[in-house]
């Protein structure tokens, strides 16, 4: 009778966690579509900081306080934020611009490629019917028009609302910098003490490690592949390399998405180029994959691929995709803490932020 009280009890908890996680799978996805606007900046926020902590540690070395640490970090990033905004973004705006005016073009240069293959087939009386997908290339061009006349009444807005969502960023990861470590110690200290310890240390190795992995990743996706997309004569070249290293930030999938969109676009234009630049691109991320992934990333997140792209699939269930760049992150943090949980090892507590406390030089210096 025990036995099976025991069975049924464990068949009961077993049969309940599948509904109560989606329950919370729902209710975390209408919180944030709900609060995304805040959600989303404190979110980038965070990434921001904790990806500038590296410096901030950097320049701590050369024994100034904190707060002259962060403002050399915080005047060295608003110089290289300017810097590129002079240069780099004007030139991507203009491609973009450019290339969304060719899309029309290439779509209906494609429409006549796919017409004189029909007239091919039938001149060989092989049974071949694309007018289907003449008759969809058709309305893509229209609703492509339409969404271009449209979405030229609010680039103005459109840019001065991602201007102010940056200068929010910026300021908020500033201040997390200053006093992040007060806002998370405040936080944890409602969890039990036997949670705190791992749950910060797994969420600093895992947040810090795999963004700033992931960025590397990306730029020497960019800088690898805008050379030869120039040497092979590519239109917009350093606009598909960038599309293909924020690709990079999702993991897995990211990028092989990535240059899938970049193929297909040039695919419109020239076949024989789209087949060169996939080669080319599917080549640098097997050398990413195979030989600077494993260096960079390591094991530290620990998680079967099969969960990783369940994570992947949540996240963007839940947060489109701000979701789907902090879901592994997120889902290694839990591994890693309930791994330590089990293996007892709490370690030392220290804030994710790796912000020392305030009470005296002596603790400043251990940290």
């Amino acid at each position: 009778m025990m036995r099976r009280s025991a069975s049924l009890q464990s068949l009961l908890i077993y049969g309940l966690s599948g509904p109560i996680i989606a329950l919370n799978v729902w209710l975390l996805s209408v919180l944030f579509h709900y609060f995304q606007h805040p959600i989303t900046i404190l979110s980038v926020a965070a990434i921001l900081a904790f990806l500038l902590n590296y410096p901030v540690q950097f320049f701590k070395q050369a024994r100034i306080t904190h707060a002259q640490a962060v403002i050399v970090v915080l005047l060295v990033t608003l110089t290289l934020v300017v810097v590129l905004g002079v240069t780099l973004v004007p030139m991507l705006i203009d491609q973009t611009i450019q290339l969304l005016n060719k899309i029309p073009d290439w779509l209906t240069s494609s429409q006549r490629n796919l017409e004189q293959v029909e007239a091919l087939a039938r001149q060989r009386r092989l049974p071949l019917d694309l007018r289907v997908v003449s008759t969809q290339i058709n309305a893509n061009i229209q609703n492509l028009v339409q969404q271009l006349a449209s979405g030229a009444v609010g680039v103005a807005g459109t840019l001065l609302s991602g201007l102010l969502n940056l200068v929010l960023v910026v300021v908020l990861a500033f201040y997390m910098l200053l006093y992040g470590d007060r806002v998370w110690l405040g936080l944890v200290s409602l969890l039990p003490a036997n949670i705190r310890k791992p749950l910060t240390a797994s969420l600093r190795l895992n947040f810090q490690n795999f963004f700033l992995s992931q960025l590397l990743l990306g730029l020497f996706m960019v800088v690898t592949l805008t050379p030869i997309f120039l040497v092979l004569r590519v239109p917009f070249a350093l606009l598909f390399a960038i599309v293909i290293g924020i690709g990079e930030l999702i993991p897995f999938v990211g990028a092989t998405l990535a240059i899938g969109l970049v193929t297909i676009l040039v695919l419109l234009q020239n076949w024989w180029l789209a087949v060169q630049v996939a080669i080319a691109a599917i080549v640098l991320q097997q050398v990413k994959d195979n030989l600077l992934a494993p260096k960079l990333l390591g094991n530290f997140i620990g998680l079967n691929p099969i969960w990783i792209f369940v994570a992947i699939l949540m996240g963007f269930e839940i947060a489109g995709l701000l979701g789907t760049l902090v879901a592994v992150p997120i889902a290694g943090t839990i591994k890693g803490t309930f791994d330590a949980l089990k293996s007892g090892q709490s370690g030392e507590f220290v804030s994710p932020f790796t912000i020392t406390y305030e009470s005296g030089c002596d603790e400043d210096r251990k940290t």
